[in-house]
């Protein structure tokens, strides 16, 4: 989600003996953001709480960890204190980083640009309800994109992924609050 971590993740992926896929969202590299000049490698499996919070644990990858920052502010706001898991991997997934974050929010959200059907938030949706469903307060939901293809002109895909706006909303939802949230993408 970072440029500091895409720095990192490839410097830790040329350096790992093994074979490594980097994939990196193409709507990330508009960003500008500070990057060390030092080389440093950042760790390949391990998720990283980027935002504390204790009502709801939202993980979140690539893009969509952007727009669930700027959807957990908005939040605040309305007094919903959000914890957000980055991802950074998804093979393999740092499920004892999730774990230890929904057993202190009771909660959890997986917001994916991918697809619902096949996508990673399923994975991580049973991986946590095989590990802790006891732990839940309330079902998980999963906020992903459509199920179809995506559409690779900017103007057809700005209403395919989700945005702060909708996550927020979808937030809101699964507390049971109807509450409009400002929030200007």
């Amino acid at each position: 989600a970072t440029a500091k971590d895409a720095k990192g993740m490839m410097i830790a992926a040329l350096k790992d003996k093994n074979p490594v896929i980097f994939i990196e969202h193409r709507w990330l590299h508009h960003i500008e953001d500070a990057v060390p000049e030092e080389m440093y490698p950042s760790d390949l499996d391990k998720a990283q709480i980027i935002r504390y919070g204790s009502d709801v644990t939202i993980v979140a990858n690539s893009l969509m960890t952007i727009e669930t920052m700027k959807a957990a502010k908005a939040l605040s706001e309305v007094g919903i204190d959000v914890e957000i898991v980055d991802l950074r991997s998804i093979k393999p997934i740092d499920l004892d980083t999730i774990l230890k974050s929904v057993s202190k929010t009771k909660n959890l959200i997986v917001v994916d640009s991918s697809w619902k059907t096949g996508g990673i938030s399923g994975e991580i949706v049973s991986l946590v309800i095989e590990c802790a469903f006891d732990l839940l307060e309330r079902a998980p939901l999963r906020i992903t994109s459509p199920d179809h293809v995506v559409p690779t002109s900017h103007y057809l895909a700005d209403g395919y992924y989700q945005d702060a706006k909708q996550i927020a909303q979808q937030v809101l939802g699964f507390f049971g609050r109807l509450d409009d949230i400002g929030i200007v993408n």
